[in-house]
């Protein structure tokens, strides 16, 4: 069956001009609308105005031009029923063979700062995805396009058949449905929002594809790399990449993890991280001097790790940097000089991104088998807490400085976690431990000498005062934890026997 008529109406006219030229010149009839008509016909393509096919006007500033019977009768027909045949003769309707529609710029129009509610509800587009679905229904007979992308795969098919393959319409139909969906994705996403709805009754989230990743955790996995429409500019997913080899599945869940570590902080601050924990988080007066605190942290588990640093990286860093086996530097920028110096690492990954704050958090999904988990971003941080000092001594100015930062970052370790900082570094790390006094253990352990008068910090309350009694003896002198165990008075009295200053925030840090 071959392709004698199509419609075309688009909003994105790339490339639209040479495609439709194409079509005339093998012999298709082309009816068109609005503005898509208005430039084919500027370009010199014969075109047939939508109206002259339904018999009725554009009306209501183009709110109503394709939704009448010629136009959908000719769509939806099934060409090989005699019942479908006889209403198209009975009714004078010409069959529509080819489909080339695009939508309204819904998501492009409230990206735009302040945009009006009502420039976004003008933006829904009602008769384009009502034509793409019906053709795609009927895709056995009906060709359609909905992506500038497919227009030169389609034309190598008519010029050579004169139709298009039964294999490209099924996949050009299954991408429309793909497409719709994801319209229609976005659009109810923003109008939940606008409504102040929090827990719809259902769900529907769209991604658009980034890249192609080799392999997921394992090389026998096979993983995929998906940004979402609208999300934050302050994200891997929106990271510019200036040197270095393809980023892989752990590579881009560790830099994420990464950059949730360094957002935290305001003063120059590096964070070297491996699988999905930092090794080490220092903070200075300049990038140079973060960085020499994080590598001093841990110089053994930053090899092959992940750096993300809140401030452009300058020459002096990137020296020392460069000495290092990394798998990626994260920054906001590179000077020139130190792009030089990095970029004489072949394989060594580069990124770029906002540091903007992020207006609004994300959700956090989490796949299950047959089911999806949904929370608020865990975005409480110390200036939020409701601060009780349980003990005899309360913190000196340095101990509140080590027991803030050791607050920030085990917020960001897997639980259960304990994090020892002194002097703007960490200087112990204890992850994913079964129980708390084991996270503890860990973390003094790795500290050794540098734990005695360092501050201690927990992502939930000690049910037990075995974790006091080893800060303590490793020389620990402050402790801040959410508190709230109902054997809080036996750490409290721990802490007071040996000296400790202790902090409650009220609330933990979970994070599995």
């Amino acid at each position: 069956m071959a392709i004698k008529r199509a419609l075309v109406s688009v909003s994105n006219k790339e490339g639209i001009v040479p495609f439709v030229q194409a079509l005339v010149e093998n012999g298709v009839e082309v009816i068109s609308t609005g503005g898509t008509s208005k430039v084919l016909k500027e370009n010199g393509v014969k075109v047939i105005g939508i109206s002259e096919v339904t018999g009725f006007p554009e009306i209501m500033d183009g709110r109503v031009k394709t939704l009448h019977p010629n136009i959908h009768g000719a769509l939806l027909a099934v060409r090989d029923n005699p019942e479908h045949s006889k209403a198209l003769e009975e009714h004078n309707i010409t069959p529509i063979d080819l489909v080339v529609v695009n939508l309204y710029p819904f998501q492009a129009t409230i990206a735009k700062p302040d945009v009006a509610f009502e420039d976004a509800i003008e933006n829904i587009d009602i008769g384009g995805p009502t034509m793409l679905r019906s053709a795609a229904k009927n895709h056995g007979d009906v060709a359609v396009v909905v992506d500038p992308l497919d227009y030169d795969r389609v034309l190598a098919d008519i010029k050579e058949t004169g139709d298009v393959s039964k294999e490209l319409k099924q996949k050009l139909a299954a991408k429309v449905f793909r497409h719709t969906a994801a319209y229609d994705a976005v659009i109810s996403e923003y109008l939940t929002k606008q409504a102040g709805e929090e827990d719809p009754e259902s769900l529907t989230v769209t991604f658009e594809k980034r890249q192609d990743l080799r392999y997921g955790e394992n090389p026998h996995q096979k993983a995929t790399f998906y940004k979402k429409p609208l999300g934050s500019e302050s994200s891997i997913a929106a990271a510019n990449q200036l040197h270095g080899k393809e980023l892989s599945y752990n590579n881009i869940n560790d830099a994420d993890a990464a950059l949730s570590i360094v957002k935290e902080f305001t003063k120059p601050a590096v964070v070297a991280l491996k699988h999905m924990n930092p090794c080490g988080v220092g903070v200075g007066e300049t990038v140079e001097e973060a960085f020499d605190k994080a590598y001093a942290a841990d110089p053994v588990s930053i090899f092959g790790g992940i750096i993300a640093t809140n401030r452009e990286v300058d020459a002096a860093t990137a020296l020392k940097m460069k000495e290092i086996f990394l798998e990626i530097i994260i920054a906001p920028s590179f000077s020139e000089e130190a792009l030089e110096i990095l970029t004489s690492k072949k394989n060594l990954r580069l990124l770029t991104l906002s540091f903007a704050e992020d207006k609004k958090p994300e959700k956090k999904m989490t796949s299950i088998h047959g089911g999806l988990l949904v929370q608020d971003e865990d975005t409480f941080g110390l200036d939020d807490a409701t601060i009780i000092i349980p003990t005899k001594r309360e913190p000196t100015e340095e101990e509140w400085k080590d027991l803030e930062l050791a607050w920030k970052v085990v917020k960001h370790v897997k639980s259960n976690a304990i994090v020892l900082a002194k002097d703007n570094m960490t200087i112990g790390v204890g992850a994913g431990q079964m129980n708390r006094v084991g996270s503890a253990k860990i973390a003094i352990e790795q500290a050794g000498e540098k734990a005695n008068g360092s501050a201690m910090g927990s992502d939930a309350f000690f049910p037990m005062p075995d974790t006091v009694e080893e800060a303590a003896k490793a020389g620990i002198t402050a402790i801040i934890q959410p508190g709230g165990s109902i054997r809080d008075e036996d750490s409290i009295k721990k802490c007071d026997e040996f000296g400790i200053a202790m902090v409650f925030t009220g609330v933990r840090h979970f994070k599995h």
